[in-house]
């Protein structure tokens, strides 16, 4: 299973970006997907979340501004990210839940920067 993104790049505040993560491999119908950031002076945040079914979940800071979405047939995740601020600069990291070899296991992407900045 390997997971990767895409996306990421230097935005204006204020701007939009969209990152995708492309799960592949053994990677079949994962459960929970997720995005989370990292910065190097804060611990890694959970930034979103959606299920097998559809149902999602955002930190509070994000929420009404980022909108996560899967793909069950091409086993992507995307998120959608507007009016961004320059808080929201971190490396984005794809995370998913797969059975491997019987058991259920996270995977993880190496992540994509995201800038948001003048």
């Amino acid at each position: 299973v390997q997971l990767g993104e895409s996306g990421g790049g230097l935005v204006q505040p204020g701007g939009s970006l969209r990152l995708s993560c492309s799960c592949s491999g053994d990677c079949f119908y994962p459960y929970n997907m997720r995005w989370y950031r990292q910065t190097p002076d804060k611990e890694r945040e959970l930034v979103a979340e959606i299920t097998r079914s559809g149902s999602t979940n955002y930190v509070g800071s994000v929420k009404g501004r980022f909108t996560i979405s899967r793909d069950n047939v091409k086993n992507t995740v995307d998120l959608q990210m507007n009016s961004l601020k320059p808080e929201d600069t971190a490396v984005y990291v794809c995370n998913a839940e797969v059975v491997d070899r019987g058991y259920l296991t996270q995977f993880w992407g190496p992540g994509t920067l995201v800038t948001v900045s003048s």
